[in-house]
């Protein structure tokens, strides 16, 4: 597998995984408060993580990372519980088939921050493509 396309194949298995995690997280939300479930599999997290990266040799003192790096990890780490506090939640209350593709959205929003902030280029058939997702995450997401 090239370099060039070897993200591909990381981002399917990073689909495949999120799909799991809604199913798996709305059969363990019955009779749990969604806080505490997202709490629980934050935890869950951070021990395979820790467990991952001694095991592969990639451990290193993340206290010599720079400040700008600490500080868009902390952002990023933030936005990111935001993200399964309100994911957990609407779980809890909706279909996963309903709140995934939803959730989903969240593909044109980096869309439109990469062009903003990172000053990344999308071409024509790029955008068309992320046009197709969100309306289809749109037709998924409110159906009646």
């Amino acid at each position: 597998m090239a370099s060039s396309t070897g993200w591909f194949h990381w981002a399917l298995l990073s689909a495949a995984f999120a799909a799991l995690t809604a199913i798996f997280a709305k059969i363990g939300l019955e009779g749990v408060n969604s806080d505490l479930a997202a709490l629980v599999r934050t935890a869950v997290i951070i021990v395979v993580l820790s467990v991952f990266v001694v095991l592969t040799g990639k451990w290193s003192n993340p206290l010599a990372l720079s400040p700008r790096t600490w500080i868009f990890l902390v952002l990023s780490g933030l936005a990111t519980g935001a993200s399964w506090v309100c994911y957990f939640r609407a779980l809890k209350i909706g279909d996963a088939s309903k709140v995934a593709p939803v959730d989903k959205l969240s593909l044109l929003l980096v869309a439109m921050f990469a062009v903003i902030f990172l000053g990344e280029r999308p071409n024509l058939r790029e955008w068309a493509g992320i046009a197709l997702v969100g309306a289809g995450v749109l037709l998924l997401g409110f159906k009646r």
